[in-house]
């Protein structure tokens, strides 16, 4: 059982850790899908997306009915997992920008604010949580060309605001790896290119924060037929390390074991191909120049 309900904002992660504890309850009390179902009143379909986190909201009767099925007796330790599902059932901070941004979009918020460690390849664009306010404009506004203003600055406002996560007390553990094509591509001209750059010799430094650059020079890598992806860490043992990967009209979710270890492979290797972290600021600045 957790005894965490301090998840930064994150229901959904929330979801998954206590569906993963579900399971394991049902597990060691040797109960199936329909069993479990039966003995609460529900379908065995709806233990399954209880289970796997695919509800909108874990229904406080059914979660406390549910321990005491699976023979959890202890007043205080329900009462904990109950605290949790209420939680888990509040809204994110995102929910007031669901006006201009895709539903599935709000599982990668949830990943991310909930993270310990977020490890990320980027083969065009500087990583969210690293753009200055006119790099992300600037990005937005070619990608979304026919947007209302009004939308693209909302847009922006999110991104700004995805960022407070590298400055809270418990920051995340953040290492992205960029090709030097990222920073070579004039996003928004050369005015908002150096003050990104700027922004990024000055995040670098930050404890928690590591930038690789990948240069020209260094030729082909494992990363380079992926795209860019990332991959997440988390603090609970219930959670798998889960990779993400995007799109124009959605994006991918990875978990198994299998797949996880060629991502976490590929981003070993093409970090150790990467220019050193001592070197990083000397790279940002020589780029800098040439702008």
């Amino acid at each position: 059982m957790t005894g965490e309900t301090d998840w930064g904002g994150a229901p959904s992660v929330l979801r998954m850790i206590l569906g993963r504890q579900l399971e394991e309850l049902r597990g060691r009390a040797g109960l199936t899908y329909e069993e479990a179902g039966a003995a609460i009143g529900v379908s065995h379909s709806t233990i399954r997306r209880m289970e796997a986190a695919k509800v909108a909201r874990l229904r406080l009767a059914d979660a406390e009915k549910l321990l005491r099925v699976y023979g959890v007796t202890d007043e205080q330790e329900i009462d904990t997992f109950l605290k949790s599902v209420r939680e888990a059932n509040k809204r994110g901070w995102w929910h007031t920008y669901r006006d201009v941004m895709p539903d599935w979009f709000a599982a990668y918020l949830s990943l991310e604010q909930a993270a310990l460690q977020i490890r990320a390849y980027e083969s065009q664009f500087v990583h969210g949580l690293l753009q200055t306010q006119a790099y992300a404009r600037a990005l937005l506004t070619a990608a979304n060309p026919h947007a209302p203003a009004e939308a693209t600055a909302r847009r922006v406002a999110l991104r700004m605001r995805r960022q407070e996560l590298l400055t809270r007390r418990t920051p995340p553990r953040v290492w992205v790896v960029m090709d030097e094509t990222v920073l070579r591509w004039p996003v928004g001209g050369a005015d908002v290119m150096r003050d990104q750059i700027d922004h990024l010799i000055e995040v670098q430094r930050l404890p928690h924060v590591t930038l690789q650059i990948m240069p020209f020079a260094n030729g082909p890598h494992p990363a380079m037929r992926a795209g860019a992806f990332q991959l997440f860490r988390f603090r609970a043992r219930e959670l798998p390390d889960v990779v993400y990967l995007d799109g124009l009209v959605g994006a991918v979710y990875l978990d198994k074991g299998d797949d996880v270890v060629v991502y976490r492979e590929a981003l070993d290797r093409v970090s150790a191909q990467a220019t050193p972290t001592k070197r990083t600021e000397a790279v940002l600045d020589r780029i800098r120049k040439d702008l």
